[in-house]
């Protein structure tokens, strides 16, 4: 117990430093808390005996507890020891222990401060390395036998030098200080400066609430006085637009903006009289209009006069400075109905004589392409069929051979997928011969494409202001002397020409261009192509009767009784005849461009005729065989048996029926053949 004591005693001097004397982070001198610098707190009166195992012991905590803070503090100072040169710890114990009665006596009496142990004496923890006090105390003993004695005197070289280290670290001590001094300084400005700062933010912080307050208000303010002031003002940069800007899509725009102020204008008059703004903007705004009217037929007049140059193309003018400002000729039209209506006459009689002139020059260019002549020789029953070539005018001169009942190649033109017209220059050129539906084609096909792009112009500009009725019209002004130009030239190609095919094929690419521009929703062409295809169906009825008439003429010309005498008899033959052979080919023609052809067309009936004459010539050209009915029946079965070899590749409705019928006329002569 007393020994836990004197554990307490000896410890608590080492841990308190004078109070004269600032904190130092060096390292202590001495390695035990009871050093010379302490002596006079010690208190006599202990034994000898226990006063060397208290100072072992406590000289040995002391050391380990030195040690121990060396090593982490790393501290480079080199250690030095000192020897104990004060009262021995047994008198000291004896001050504080007393005899027996003196302890008797001090339990009877309070403890003075300087003899007292309290509560936090016994409760001081002290690191002995993990040993006891007593092999604490065995150590110490053990080290000091070994001759390294801890509490040896100081030498005054030692003591120099040790100064010489405090004074500098006193001085380091002193710089430190200093530059502590200079950062609070530092840090004192900064604090004043930061708390200037902060006024300031919150005086802006106010500054922006009053103003977010004051913009919320002029923006309610505006939202409802916006409106108001748009109504009775007009910007400067649309006065200055209207009157000198170049016309533009920007300028439309502000034309669209000033039609609408000036409509609203009108519609509020009645109802704010005593408004004095919008009283003193309507004369500004009439103004406005007139001058945009004035601008806008400047403008017009000067795309129509370009639609006039040499060599231009219409197409080009209409879709970049007509439609693009396709706006403008509704707000002519809105604001002068009248002049609107001058304009819109300017531009018909312009794009009259633009498209009357330029189908004049392709019809002359196509007028030199070389046709085929097909007269009134070119027929069935005649057997001397002459070959002969022409161009499209009245002169005539030789040309290559041709067939006048064989189609051939010439249906190609029909199912070509090409939508592109023959140019003048390669028409002008073209040294080739060809057939009649090649010049037609050319010309219907091109009048077609400009008036599909014209009608098109014609809706798209001159709607809404102009109903589809009264442009309907207007394109019919415009392409009056065209569709005249183009059926006088129909009119001339099939004047003369006993060309069956080459008519059907005219039919069927006026058909064609009349199923194009019901898909195109173009209606006012129709009045051409239905005039054109009155042109057509009555020359091909034309031709087809005088196939008729010619093999009935032929029929007629055959002799009534057969050949008497052997001689005669034995020059007939039972092959085809050759008006077999063009008959075959002309249905095989006819039906090949009939495929998807109703019954109620008049090629059909003009068939059936002409094959009802060529089945009588036939039947009356078999009597010449006399009363060989076998020779004759076999006549008959070779010729429709090549007639229904011609027309076996044909398809559609009206080929079947025809199929059919040679089919079953060659049954009925088979078996005799």
């Amino acid at each position: 117990m007393w020994l836990d004591r004197l554990a307490g005693q000896s410890s608590s001097p080492s841990s308190s430093q004078p109070g004269s004397r600032a904190y130092s982070p060096a390292p202590r001198r001495t390695p035990s808390g009871l050093g010379p610098y302490i002596t006079s707190q010690q208190r006599p009166g202990l034994t000898p005996r226990s006063s060397s195992l208290s100072l072992a012991s406590t000289e040995s905590s002391a050391s380990s507890f030195l040690a121990s803070s060396r090593r982490a503090n790393g501290s480079t100072l080199k250690e030095s020891r000192t020897i104990y040169t004060g009262p021995e710890p047994v008198e000291i114990l004896e001050k504080l222990l007393g005899d027996n009665r003196q302890n008797a006596s001090a339990a009877k009496s309070p403890i003075g401060p300087s003899s007292s142990i309290s509560a936090e004496d016994l409760q001081l923890e002290f690191d002995f390395g993990g040993l006891s006090i007593r092999e604490l105390a065995l150590s110490e003993e053990s080290a000091i036998e070994e001759g390294d004695d801890p509490y040896r005197p100081q030498a005054a070289e030692e003591y120099e030098r040790d100064k010489a280290k405090f004074e500098d670290l006193h001085r380091s001590i002193r710089a430190c200080d200093e530059v502590l001094n200079s950062v609070e300084t530092n840090l004192t400005s900064f604090r004043n400066d930061l708390a200037t700062v902060s006024a300031d933010i919150e005086t802006l912080q106010a500054r922006s609430t009053a103003l977010n307050v004051r913009l919320e208000n002029r923006k309610a303010v505006e939202k409802g006085l916006g409106p108001v002031v748009e109504e009775i003002s007009v910007s400067p940069t649309i006065v200055s637009k209207i009157a000198e800007g170049h016309i533009d899509e920007a300028w439309v725009k502000v034309v669209a903006e000033i039609d609408k102020r000036a409509a609203s204008q009108k519609k509020n008059a009645s109802n704010t009289q005593g408004n004095k703004g919008l009283q003193d903007l309507g004369p500004l705004l009439e103004k406005l209009v007139l001058k945009a009217v004035e601008r806008i037929r400047d403008f017009l007049v000067a795309q129509i006069k370009a639609l006039r140059s040499p060599h231009i193309n219409a197409q080009i003018i209409q879709h970049q400075n007509f439609l693009k400002f396709k706006d403008l000729y509704s707000f002519l039209h809105k604001h002068h109905s009248t002049l609107a209506d001058e304009i819109c006459q300017a531009y018909m009689n312009t794009m009259r004589w633009y498209y009357a002139n330029q189908f004049t020059r392709y019809e002359s260019a196509l007028k030199k392409i070389k046709l085929h002549s097909l007269d009134k020789t070119d027929v069935l029953g005649n057997e001397d069929t002459s070959r002969k070539g022409t161009v499209l005018s009245s002169s005539k001169i030789a040309g290559p051979p041709h067939d006048a009942f064989n189609l051939g190649r010439r249906i190609d033109l029909l199912r070509t997928h090409s939508q592109s017209a023959l140019s003048s220059y390669l028409a002008e050129e073209d040294q080739s011969t060809h057939y009649l539906e090649v010049p037609f084609r050319n010309f219907n096909l091109a009048l077609i494409d400009n008036a599909s792009s014209e009608y098109t112009f014609l809706a798209s500009f001159f709607s809404p202001a102009l109903s589809y009725s009264t442009i309907s019209r207007h394109f019919t002004y415009i392409f009056e002397p065209t569709f005249q130009m183009g059926q006088a030239m129909t009119k001339e190609l099939i004047a003369d020409t006993h060309d069956a095919l080459g008519v059907l094929l005219g039919i069927r690419i006026n058909q064609h261009f009349q199923f194009e521009l019901q898909r195109r929703k173009i209606p006012a062409a129709d009045g051409y192509l239905n005039g054109t295809a009155m042109l057509l169906w009555p020359r091909l009825q034309f031709i087809m009767n005088a196939h008729c008439d010619s093999v009935r003429t032929l029929t007629t010309a055959l002799p009534t009784r057969p050949p008497t005498s052997k001689s005669e008899q034995s020059k007939l033959s039972a092959a085809p005849h050759v008006c077999t052979q063009r008959f075959g080919q002309l249905v095989q023609g006819i039906l090949a461009l009939s495929t998807e052809a109703g019954d109620d067309e008049p090629v059909v009936t003009s068939l059936r005729r002409l094959r009802s004459e060529m089945e009588a010539f036939l039947t009356k050209y078999s009597t010449a065989f006399g009363s060989d009915r076998r020779k004759r029946e076999r006549f008959l079965y070779n010729n429709y048996s090549l007639i229904l070899t011609i027309i076996s590749d044909t398809n559609g409705k009206l080929a079947v029926e025809e199929q059919e019928h040679f089919e079953g006329l060659k049954t009925a002569f088979q078996e005799a053949a």
